[in-house]
Parts: C-alpha cells; structure tokens; sequence
C-alpha cells in the first residue's frame, strides 16, 4: 500500500508530526512519501491514500488548493475525506456549528468587501477588544488584535483586511490567557490529549505545553461538535476557550491539516498510525 503525506513546498513553520509520522510508519511496513500538495511534479495518481498534514500555505491560493484537492480525491483515496475539506476550509463554519447549538466563540463573519466601521462593531457587541483574522487562514496568517480605543486608527487596516478576503471577528477573550487555549486532539474515534497553546498572532511563534488531561465539559463540547462527522474522520483538533463565565466555547474546528502534537503524547502517534494501517486494509 502507497501512502503518501501530503505537505506543502514551503511550510511557513516546520511540523514537528512530521518526522515522527514518517517514521511510524515506516515501521509499521507502508513505507510513506511525504508529498507537496503544490508541486507540480508530485504523481498522486501514484499514491494509494493520500493523508493531509501540513499543508499550510493554501490560505494564499485557497481555490488552487481546493482544484488540486479534488484531482487527487478523483484519483486516490482522501483522508480526512474531501467533502470534510470542502466544508472546512472556510471558517464559515463555525456559524453552521452555532445553527447546530455547539457553543462557539461569538463570531461576526463579513463578506469580502464589506467592511463596516470597525468602532461601530465593537459598540455594537460590546467588545472593549476584538481579534481580526481571516475566514480561510492556517499558523495564524493575517490574524491582529485590536482594542477599543485604538478602533478608528485601525479602520484602514481593517478596510484593507476585508477588501482582500472574508474576514471574521471576535471578542478577544481574557481565557487565552488564563487558564489559556486549549487544544484538544482527536484520532479515530476518542480524544486521545490536550495541550495548552499561548495565544498567538502573525509573526508570532507557537508555544504548547506538555500533555494534558481533558475536562469533562470540554470533551462534551467536543464530541458534539465532532459526532456527524466522526465516522468520516481519521483526526480532528477542536480548540477550545473559556469564556468569562468560565464555559468552554470553540475557536476552531480544525479538520484538514491540523498540529497533533504527536510528540507531547506518544500514544496518539501510535494510534495515529494503527489507524492508517487499518484504512489500508479496508
């Protein structure tokens, strides 16, 4: 069997999943080909399953990445599959989540080209500090925080942001910052380990912490913010938040080419690759 791991030519960060993943599964007899989803010369058709992992630029060229991810899928098998990509590239999501009473972290969504006064959002919400980002990102791409009083000063950038892309805003939460964001690691099937993430923005790097239990009202979130999807997933992260009153609501949803922090808890890898070997034989 052909596995290949599909990356990028350019990661704008390295993937420490990487190495360890290869390596798993070289062990485990699948000899694996890591792949770049923007190489031109990549032969996919050559590939009997296709695993997506660092992609992580195709925020730059999103339809690019979405014409190249539905060549592939017509030509080998996808995981996760692509109608989970097509529905999760684009943090519209997460308003679909919300339609589906999973609590997320209040989200106003716009339209590129639809840039309304920025002050005039945060009054309307009520948010003394707000988070801007993009709808399609990954590594924190585009992603700024913005208070109140600076609001005005920062309408231009803000107008800018959104002439270029579908732009999403929201309230800065103090819960980023104690007890932190977390993020909570899915293999096939269980919620495997948490880990704590600094929050961070463009430019910035990322700093996790070790490995994590997972609290109750977290794992109820995520589970059923995962449940119609979860026969479809090979993995998933789901990162969380506390909100002021202390409940946990989801930032993101991430099911395309997510960190699994495989390194902070080596069971997840093991899993990780039993999994793969077991989608090999189906």
């Amino acid at each position: 069997m052909r596995v290949a791991l599909a990356t990028c030519l350019h990661k704008p960060e390295p993937d420490p999943d990487e190495e360890l993943l290869v390596a798993a599964l070289a062990r485990a007899g699948l000899g694996p080909r890591v792949l770049a989803w923007d190489d031109p010369e990549a032969a996919w058709h050559e590939v009997d399953l296709c695993v997506l992992r660092s992609t992580w630029n195709y925020p730059h060229r999103p339809d690019d990445f979405l014409a190249w991810a539905r060549r592939v899928a017509g030509v080998t098998r996808m995981l996760n599959p692509l109608p989970v990509l097509e529905d999760n590239y684009h943090k519209s999501y997460l308003a679909r989540l919300a339609a589906r009473g999973v609590a997320v972290v209040d989200t106003v969504h716009l339209a590129r080209g639809a840039a309304p006064e920025l002050a005039a959002l945060l009054d309307e919400r009520g948010w003394s500090r707000a988070v801007v980002k993009p709808a399609v990102s990954a590594a924190s791409l585009g992603t700024w925080r913005i208070d109140r009083a600076e609001a005005e000063l920062s309408q231009q950038r803000f107008t800018a942001d959104v002439a270029l892309r579908d732009t999403m805003v929201q309230p800065y939460l103090r819960g980023v910052e104690e007890p932190g964001e977390r993020a909570l690691i899915w293999i096939d099937g269980a919620l495997t380990h948490a880990i704590r993430k600094t929050a961070r923005f463009a430019g910035e790097h990322e700093r996790v912490s070790e490995a994590l239990a997972i609290a109750d009202d977290e794992r109820e979130l995520a589970e059923a913010a995962l449940a119609p999807l979860a026969a479809r997933l090979l993995y998933a992260r789901v990162d969380v938040v506390r909100d002021d009153a202390g409940a946990p609501r989801i930032m993101e949803l991430e099911l395309i080419e997510p960190s699994l922090y495989l390194a902070e808890h080596p069971p997840a890898l093991a899993r990780l690759v039993a999994a793969i070997v077991a989608r090999t034989r189906e």
